[in-house]
């Protein structure tokens, strides 16, 4: 029960999150590199296009049978979430907790003290949850990182939950 966090505070639906699962969820990102590339503004509706283009050209091309491609495809996924160090966004965890209209203030729990920041910003931050394909279990079970990566290096650490104030 220690790995699991709580979302309380000025909000319709109170959330807890298990960082043990994330590992298998598709909003995962690759901390890596994610401070790093430069972000451009991406429209949903049109990576949603290019990436079904994507899969009909390919199935135009290769045939609908897989093709021994996507194995090794696989394999590389798998290898990757096995050595990868990944976060994941808290945006949809704060949407589906649904702040209250007079919620302003985010609180980051830690063990180390509270870190206050405003509500809007919070939507910016990113949860991690593992670094060389282990869990965070010393000082975890999530480090915070703003969205800029300007704590990359220095993430809150030993986080115990999360309030909104």
């Amino acid at each position: 029960m220690e790995n699991i966090l709580l979302i309380t505070g000025k909000v319709k639906f109170p959330i807890t999150l298990d960082p043990g699962t994330w590992i298998f969820d598709d909003r995962r990102l690759d901390l890596t590199t994610y401070f790093s590339e430069r972000k451009d503004s991406v429209n949903e509706l049109e990576e949603y296009k290019k990436n079904v283009s994507k899969h009909w050209d390919r199935e135009i091309m290769e045939g609908a049978i897989f093709p021994p491609t996507l194995k090794t495809e696989k394999k590389f996924e798998k290898e990757k979430v096995l050595t990868g160090t990944f976060g994941i966004p808290i945006k949809p965890f704060l949407d589906n907790s649904q702040p209250l209209s007079d919620a302003e203030i985010f609180v980051i729990t830690s063990s180390n003290g509270n870190f206050e920041l405003p509500l809007q910003d919070a939507y910016e931050l990113i949860l991690g949850f593992s670094n060389k394909g282990k869990p965070l279990t010393s000082d975890g079970p999530v480090y915070v990182y703003f969205g800029d990566g300007t704590n990359q290096e220095n993430p809150i650490k030993n986080v115990t939950g999360f309030q909104i104030k």
